[in-house]
């Protein structure tokens, strides 16, 4: 039984501690960038600075130097790692990009309006504080302890101590509610000291996303956030949502108040709120809330200064558009004639009705604009690389900051909704059944000539600046040969000039993170975050053995029938683990008198073993689990479970 149960949450926020890679050898901006930015710096209205000026309105106190360490003083956050942007822009950025990252740097404790405050810069996303009549009320504790309690450590010097009367998350990803525990703790809210308000569906769509195809999106989350770059000009200078993520402990409590229709209303320490319930759009469960005392309306991540992600490239299910835009419609009706101010989980608020009801309208109109185009060119027979290559927002929508690519892209986005309704395959019989990468890119590297060929022919798109296609042509030299060191190196060369170009945060960090990794490996690092116990134990049960059936190895097993009952003592819940033609199914609320073995336990002692804090043979042999019938039948089901490699190959076979 050497193999047990473990769990990768694959969250954005979960992956590895930004290490900066020595030896990365990246090179200049090509003349081909730098005109491709002078293109930039011409279509965009750069003079126009109205966000700087919000971004910065209001700013109360900020400390010398914001670095954030965990309790064994590794450093989980560092703003003053960006203090290159403010100098000169340097040919490796995108402009755009650069404007972005000089705003999103911007950090410390803001003044939204009497009685809303902000604290931005402490991590992705912004917390909130509404002053009630006796204390604070906070809206989204951030990612981690660290962050949090670092963010009220900067609140309490400026305004003295102050009790904590209620949180609320705006929605279920972690960036919204993972600090939590450094500002409450489970006693205070069965006490009733502090109230946790969050939408319906919360506490199950905080892992439900990001537990079946976790170690999956986890890797990923490390290519989208330029987790192992360096934050340097040529590396990692903005993820457009935010800096980047907090790399600290993170936490999760049950909420006492749940928010589960639009209308519903709560008065948290004698302030008055409204909710909207806006599911399955930014996030499966989420809401907006208005304070119509202060006319102040939170968009919680529905409204951003960003194009958010239908699709996110670290990989989850497509969100849709179309709800996207349904919601914003309602939040314009339900609010805007009530309200002066519009502030968000990230980036900086809007002042003034016409300009916050024209903010909302224009990303609304931005997701919708994007739903009815690609859809409509679907409809006349183009396939998403096709869109993709075709669409782009109209200048009343792509003049506008707000819109543009830093986050999610037009590109992407579209083909997320042509694969929303049409999923991945375009029509093309050829398509239908391609061969394995491996074996189409020998076939390309021959069609083109032999691999001497085919970097010749990548080695002439280089030089003409079309990165783009020399980044397919050597791909497939890549993956034909992944020891072919002038061919790795060359689409490093490719992947990095992409990277420069890159409106988009995330397609930077893609673009940079492949090109390191092609010139020096994957660099693992020495500090892994993982699964918390609080997100562990979020879990359900049912989700957690369908993750044991993701596990489940079938090589030589389909001659195995095995029954193992599984009794939880302190949940009550009862299962049987099936397992019967190479396939381990769970079935609920039952336990088989003829299976093979039973353990009884604890659903907390599950956690444990789950976490590797502890081993099912040694908790046997303590008494802590009870089991029944033949050990073997244990080892046919749990010495069958993979444990997924969390540093798999991307950029190579």
């Amino acid at each position: 039984m050497k193999k047990l149960i473990t769990l990768a949450l694959g969250l954005s926020m979960i992956g590895t501690l930004a290490q900066a890679a020595e030896g990365q050898n990246s090179k200049p901006a090509s003349p081909a960038t730098q005109q491709a930015h002078e293109k930039v710096l011409a279509r965009l209205p750069f003079e126009n600075m109205d966000d700087f000026e919000l971004a910065q309105r209001g700013l109360l106190a900020k400390p010398d130097s914001l670095i954030i360490k965990n309790a064994e003083g590794t450093v989980i956050w560092d703003m003053t790692r960006y203090d290159y942007l403010k100098g000169p822009r340097p040919d490796t950025v995108n402009p755009s990009l650069w404007r972005q990252a000089q705003l999103n740097a911007l950090h410390g404790l803001f003044k939204v309006s009497d009685r809303i405050y902000q604290i931005r810069g402490y991590d992705l996303a912004n917390m909130t504080l509404i002053e009630g009549d006796t204390g604070w009320i906070i809206v989204d504790p951030l990612t981690a302890t660290e962050t949090a309690k670092a963010a009220m450590e900067l609140v309490d010097s400026h305004f003295g101590k102050r009790p904590i009367k209620a949180i609320l998350s705006t929605h279920s990803h972690a960036d919204h509610f993972a600090g939590i525990r450094a500002l409450a703790t489970e006693e205070d809210l069965t006490s009733g000291r502090i109230r946790f308000v969050a939408p319906e569906h919360f506490v199950k769509e905080t892992a439900s996303e990001n537990v079946i195809a976790g170690n999956a999106m986890s890797r990923r989350a490390g290519y989208m956030f330029g987790n192992l770059l360096p934050r340097t000009p040529d590396g990692n200078i903005d993820s457009g949502l935010g800096k980047g993520v907090a790399f600290g402990t993170l936490t999760l409590l049950t909420p006492t108040d749940i928010i589960d229709h639009t209308g519903q209303k709560l008065t948290l320490d004698g302030v008055d709120i409204e909710f909207q319930l806006t599911p399955g759009a930014e996030a499966p469960a989420e809401f907006i809330f208005f304070l119509p005392q202060l006319k102040a309306l939170c968009v919680a991540e529905e409204v951003n200064g960003v194009m958010h992600n239908l699709y996110t490239p670290r990989g989850a299910k497509t969100r849709d558009a179309l709800i996207w835009a349904r919601h914003l419609t309602q939040t314009i009706e339900l609010f805007s004639d009530r309200m002066d101010i519009v502030f968000g989980s990230h980036h900086w608020p809007r002042w003034g009705r016409e300009a916050g009801t024209e903010y909302i309208a224009k990303q609304r109109d931005m997701y919708r604009f994007i739903h009815d185009q690609t859809v409509r060119l679907m409809n006349q027979g183009y396939t998403s690389t096709e869109i993709s290559n075709m669409l782009d927002l109209p200048p009343s929508l792509a003049q506008e900051f707000y819109n543009r690519d830093y986050y999610g892209t037009v590109s992407h986005n579209s083909r997320a909704v042509y694969n929303f309704y049409l999923g991945y395959f375009d029509a093309i019989p050829a398509n239908l059944n391609p061969h394995d990468p491996q074996t189409r890119a020998r076939n390309y590297v021959a069609l083109a000539g032999g691999k001497d060929a085919l970097l010749a022919k990548a080695q002439s798109a280089v030089d003409a600046g079309d990165y783009r296609w020399a980044a397919e042509l050597l791909n497939h030299a890549v993956f034909a040969d992944d020891t072919n060191q002038a061919a790795r190196n060359l689409l490093a060369d490719a992947y990095e000039q992409l990277g420069y170009q890159a409106e988009s945060g995330p397609w930077r960090n893609f673009y940079l993170t492949g090109a390191q990794e092609l010139r020096i490996g994957v660099k693992k690092p020495e500090i892994v975050r993982t699964a918390s116990p609080d997100l562990i134990a979020s879990v359900p049960t049912s989700m957690f053995l369908d993750f044991m059936g993701v596990r489940f190895n079938p090589e030589g097993a389909d001659d195995l029938e095995v029954k193992i009952n599984l009794d939880f003592t302190d949940t009550g819940e009862q299962f049987v683990l099936s397992l019967d033609n190479s396939v381990l199914n769970n079935i609920p609320n039952k336990q088989d008198p003829e299976a093979n073995a039973t353990l009884t336990l604890s659903r907390a002692l599950f956690n444990q073993v789950a976490l590797k804090q502890t081993s099912f043979p040694k908790e046997i042999l303590k008494g802590n689990v009870k089991l029944s019938g033949n050990p073997l039948a244990l080892m046919r089901v749990f010495g069958r479970l993979d444990d997924f490699d969390p540093w798999f190959n991307i950029v190579t076979p």
